[in-house]
């Protein structure tokens, strides 16, 4: 915590939401183990309004606000601020769903609403919510809002509009919004500019609420089981992409080095991916079937199966059928799968463990593939640290690569010098970061953009958060 004002600093904070919800504490350990910063303390509203009127009185006071969701960004600083001398909002408390329709497909969130908790509501319906593989307790808002990716695409996507305090306590609406009068598409962008995007990784306000766009359920769902061996690894993400681009593949096509792959029961050594296809019955089945068959014909593969989520004497049926759970909207709320990767569970994490996320674009090309696992490996013999890498196929041209270090937390110095040579040898080849953790803020004016995008964007900040007040530091 800071030295004074602190006291005053946070004794406004009381005044608003009253002495029980303010705190004079920071937001407590971080599983990278990240520099904590210094706080004036932690403040939970517990409505939207009450964020508007903490923003404008310490706004008034030129005093700045960092704003988290559910906290859960691990690996990234889960909930530290990117700057000292803030105020720490905390809006785990603002979660109701407002509103909900299920067959126009979207739903009204607020920041607290976790992925279990809205995909619970769906249960059962003609729509789900697109997933992601962490904890079902994280935050729908707080990790579409950086980029996150679900198991069907990038979870901006399902941004239909937001609710957005801005730095001086204004309240807007942009984007799509549900209408009493009349009942329009679910579209974001409609006439002039499309500015639901301006807040996605942007502190130009605190996002209290948002439309979130419901999927269809569909009829049948597989996920094929690959396995391959680190030699055949061109050749399988060349076999992969095909498929890709010819549209055999439902959703995010997974793949996972070694390292990552343990966490679902793989064969220790190899290579795993899940390759999902989803419609009507008799899609599935032929379009499973046709992969299958030019898997083992390709001669890649080590173990080829569509069947271990029916086949309970499978080895692999436990885990395969929460995969596929999750791809049709269930996030599993016992955490199973995101334990047994982790090693404990999500409420331990910040507490017990070390573990740092770098998250790169690649081309989705054998080329760039086999690259970025040569340049993971010449990491693990400078530093000792094994990373983890989970690629996610965005479509035929692009691969989100979650790379994973994990570490004891005696050895931090070593883990972090680790992430300090990942940032810099995927960048010099070309593969730039789509996220930032709160230690490497610099890296906006070395990846984010041209020169005069860059630019403009800071005369955005100026412009309309003149004082610095939201989330100072954070990405620009």
């Amino acid at each position: 915590m800071s030295d004074t004002p602190g006291t005053d600093t946070i004794s406004i904070a009381a005044d608003i939401v009253g002495v029980d919800r303010v705190s004079p504490d920071g937001p407590g350990a971080n599983t990278g183990l990240f520099r904590q910063r210094k706080v004036f303390g932690t403040v939970r509203p517990r409505t939207a309004d009450e964020v508007r009127r903490l923003v404008a009185a310490y706004a008034a006071r030129s005093v700045s606000l960092h704003a988290y969701s559910t906290g859960r960004n691990w690996g990234l600083g889960s909930r530290e601020p990117a700057d000292d001398d803030v105020v720490v909002l905390d809006l785990g408390s603002l979660d109701e769903i407002r509103e909900i329709d299920v067959d126009a497909g979207w739903a009204v969130v607020e920041p607290g609403v976790t992925q279990g908790q809205l995909a619970a509501r769906l249960d059962g319906t003609a729509r789900m919510l697109n997933v992601t593989v962490s904890s079902a307790h994280s935050s729908v808002i707080g990790n579409a809002l950086d980029r996150g990716v679900g198991l069907r695409h990038q979870r901006v996507e399902d941004l239909m509009g937001l609710e957005v305090v801005l730095p001086d306590g204004e309240v807007v609406r942009v984007g799509w919004w549900p209408d009493a009068h009349r009942q329009t598409p679910v579209y974001p962008h409609g006439l002039g500019p499309s500015l639901v995007q301006l807040f996605v990784q942007g502190n130009f306000g605190i996002v209290t609420g948002a439309v979130v766009r419901l999927l269809p359920r569909p009829e049948a769902l597989r996920v094929v089981r690959l396995n391959f061996q680190s030699a055949e690894l061109g050749e399988a993400t060349a076999q992969l992409r095909r498929w890709q681009a010819q549209g055999l593949v439902s959703g995010v096509l997974k793949f996972y080095n070694p390292a990552a792959a343990r966490g679902y029961g793989s064969t220790p050594g190899e290579w795993l991916a899940h390759v999902c296809v989803d419609g009507t019955p008799a899609a599935v089945a032929a379009l499973s079937g046709i992969i299958v068959d030019e898997a083992v014909r390709s001669g890649v593969f080590t173990d080829v199966s569509n069947t271990d989520a029916a086949d309970p004497a499978s080895p692999h049926h436990e885990v395969t059928a929460l995969v596929e759970r999750s791809y049709l909207g269930d996030p599993d709320v016992t955490d199973t799968v995101f334990e047994a990767k982790m090693g404990m569970p999500a409420d331990q994490l910040d507490e017990r463990i070390g573990f740092l996320f770098f998250l790169p674009l690649l081309p989705f090309t054998p080329e760039a593939v086999v690259k970025a696992d040569e340049l993971l490996e010449r990491v693990r013999e400078e530093t000792g640290i094994a990373c983890g890498a989970t690629g996610n196929v965005l479509g035929p041209d692009v691969v989100d690569l979650v790379v994973t270090l994990k570490f004891d937390r005696s050895d931090a110095d070593v883990a972090h010098r680790a992430l300090d040579l990942v940032y810099e040898s995927f960048t010099e080849a070309g593969f730039l970061p789509y996220r930032l953790d709160v230690d490497h803020r610099e890296w906006f004016d070395r990846c984010g953009g041209q020169p005069s995008e860059r630019a403009f964007t800071r005369r955005l900040k100026d412009s309309i958060d003149p004082a610095g007040t939201i989330a100072p530091g954070r990405y620009f």
